[in-house]
């Protein structure tokens, strides 16, 4: 029986904060999520007996790597500076959507955790936006469709 070719197309990759599509993503790994903590934790007791404990910490970071040119860039920005200036309207939902496949992670709550560091060069670079989440609403890792 032959095996079915899949096929994964990374501009099928839709990221969203606050409603808007964040557009210029840098060539190679541009969008990345790391789970805050393990779903579960092990406890071993002193007569060997074993234990795991289900943690509720659903939070994660994210890392958003665009072009230095993408206009996302200037979206982003004015977001941090209201954000960090009142402390209102940086709180926004965020969502990454696999069109390709069956991955969706949604973040009711996420907000940019800092200015991104900058560096200029000969050739264009990139700059990476990194937000922290509240809890996730869904996270579904799946494969390509």
């Amino acid at each position: 029986m032959a095996t079915k070719v899949k096929s994964y197309d990374p501009k099928k990759v839709i990221v969203n904060y606050g409603g808007i599509t964040l557009s210029g993503f840098e060539d190679g790994t541009f969008v990345e999520v790391k789970p805050s903590s393990d779903t579960w934790t092990r406890k071993v007791g002193a007569d060997g007996e074993v234990v795991r404990v289900r943690s509720n910490d659903d939070t994660s970071e994210v890392t958003v790597t665009l072009q230095q040119v993408s206009p996302s860039n200037d979206y982003l920005s004015g977001i941090r500076i209201a954000d960090a200036t009142t402390g209102l309207g940086g709180v926004l939902p965020l969502s990454i959507v696999d069109l390709s496949g069956t991955t969706v992670m949604f973040f009711p709550q996420a907000w940019i955790k800092k200015m991104p560091d900058v560096s200029r060069a000969k050739d264009a670079g990139n700059t990476q936006w990194v937000f922290d989440t509240g809890q996730a609403a869904s996270n579904f890792v799946g494969g390509v469709a």
